[in-house]
């Protein structure tokens, strides 16, 4: 499960976030690219828009229960 004590600097204010444990695979990215980015190194994924349609909380979603190393997190 995602660290929401450790989320990655450059995520945007709400529920959903990348945590420093993100191993850089590109799949968020890759999943819901209308919400996750690569920080400017590739070191990191973060959430640079929060979702605002149901097709991209299913999306989000989708990342989330996809991430091979639980990075993202939903506090939502």
């Amino acid at each position: 499960m995602a660290d929401n004590t450790d989320k990655v600097a450059e995520n945007v204010p709400g529920p959903y976030y990348c945590d420093y444990s993100c191993i850089a695979c590109h799949l968020c990215v890759d999943t819901a690219p209308e919400n996750f980015k690569m920080n400017d190194d590739d070191s990191n994924a973060y959430v640079y828009k929060q979702p605002e349609t149901d097709e991209e909380i299913e999306l989000c979603e989708e990342a989330l229960d996809l991430c091979p190393v639980n990075a993202i997190g939903n506090d939502g």
